[in-house]
């Protein structure tokens, strides 16, 4: 599966944003889909996840509250809806693919994923 974000930008703090990752190849509702995030000098880390058929989602604790990740598989598309957003949100935000052994699971190591996306910057101005 190839996957392309877009919806990146930059916004003021306490402004919004709402990431696409768009999917082609193999079938997209098979796969548990997972958002991370890099920022310069730092680790990639779990942002939220969602399982294959949008029934369970998951989030790291920085974003609870303000970030809803979901999913239209007819459409072959996650998103990540991002609210009051910080300063320190600001990083390079990757979707990434998984086909996990127990379906209800959404992992959050990076390793665990086999596709990912290229990549778009957010960036949030105090």
């Amino acid at each position: 599966v190839q996957l392309v974000e877009s919806g990146g930008g930059l916004v003021q703090a306490g402004g919004s944003l709402r990431l696409s990752c768009a999917a082609s190849g193999r079938a997209f509702s098979s796969y548990s889909i997972a958002w991370f995030r890099q920022a310069p000098g730092k680790e990639r880390d779990f942002v939220a996840g969602i399982t294959w058929d949008g029934g369970s989602t998951y989030y790291a604790d920085s974003v609870k509250g303000r970030f809803t990740v979901s999913r239209d598989n007819a459409k072959n598309t996650a998103y990540l809806q991002m609210n009051n957003l910080k300063p320190e949100d600001t990083a390079v935000y990757y979707c990434a693919a998984d086909l996990p052994e127990i379906p209800t699971v959404v992992s959050r190591t990076p390793n665990e994923y086999d596709y990912w996306g290229q990549g778009t910057p957010v960036t949030v101005s105090s």
